[in-house]
């Protein structure tokens, strides 16, 4: 049951209206406000949840967010019950939502959230690529200067990394992912997730350019790249480290010992010669 004076956070289905919670369900005919970020699609997914809304509905996307927070915030003073949806997925995860979760949060209000459906996780799971450490990077400028510019501090990247990208700027996007992680990297193309036409396509950024110019893409899509291999330091890329540590006050044999401790394959006596005969 949604509480008075608490701003509530909802995911909504990415796709399939079946994957909606129990307390989702609740909640939107519980709400005496609702901030949707499209009230057409709103309205569609409480039709076919069968759900009654009884509370007010506003609009609330990037254009107007500032403004509507505002009327959030005076609802929530007022004791109502607020809710935030967006249309498909978390809210303020590259949707409407953190303005009002901060000035909420700065103004001593309480802010609790229904998890359910995430495109991210959904896509990292089917994608077959490692998912023990990833980031989230979300949608890529829509220039192409732009995108190469924030791509590029990726490059050594070994985290695996999760991006949405609309369909018309895909093929565009895994090009600019070619010049900057290399045509053999891993990654997948995961579209319509959840719905009737769920399509996941793997292999390397240079199959999925192919691919992706081979036909128009269609639909939500979310795009996994695996991280960059780590590339084994040598013990002459560690022997500033080493020397830096002995001009703090470290010993230099102990120096060597403890940067040679987290560095597998790099001895400590090798590393002592090299500093011992840089320092000299």
């Amino acid at each position: 049951m949604l509480e008075p004076g608490v701003l509530t956070l909802a995911a909504t289905p990415i796709g399939n209206p079946l994957d909606a919670s129990v307390r989702l369900m609740r909640a939107l005919s519980e709400a005496e406000l609702i901030a949707a970020e499209d009230t057409r699609r709103l309205a569609r997914l409480v039709r076919d949840l069968e759900v009654e809304t009884t509370g007010r509905i506003i609009s609330y996307h990037e254009h107007n967010e500032a403004e509507r927070t505002e009327v959030l915030l005076e609802a929530l003073a007022a004791g109502q019950r607020v809710l935030i949806v967006t249309d498909a997925g978390m809210p303020v995860v590259s949707d409407p939502g953190f303005q009002a979760v901060r000035a909420a949060t700065e103004a001593g209000f309480r802010i609790t959230v229904i998890p359910g459906p995430s495109a991210v996780l959904t896509a990292l799971a089917a994608s077959g690529i490692a998912p023990d450490r990833f980031t989230f990077e979300g949608f890529p400028p829509r220039r192409d200067g732009r995108r190469a510019t924030a791509l590029d501090p990726l490059i050594d990247e070994q985290r695996t990394m999760v991006f949405f990208e609309s369909p018309r700027r895909t093929a565009a996007t895994l090009a600019a992912m070619v010049q900057a992680f290399g045509p053999d990297r891993r990654a997948a193309v995961a579209r319509e997730l959840t719905k009737t036409h769920e399509e996941i396509v793997r292999g390397s950024l240079a199959e999925l350019v192919d691919w992706a110019e081979g036909g128009e893409v269609l639909g939500e899509v979310v795009l996994v790249v695996a991280g960059a291999e780590p590339v084994a330091a040598s013990a002459e890329d560690l022997v500033d480290q080493v020397l830096a540590r002995a001009e703090a006050g470290a010993r230099l044999k102990d120096a060597a010992k403890e940067i040679a401790r987290s560095h597998p394959g790099v001895g400590a006596s090798e590393l002592y010669d090299l500093a011992l005969s840089r320092r000299r």
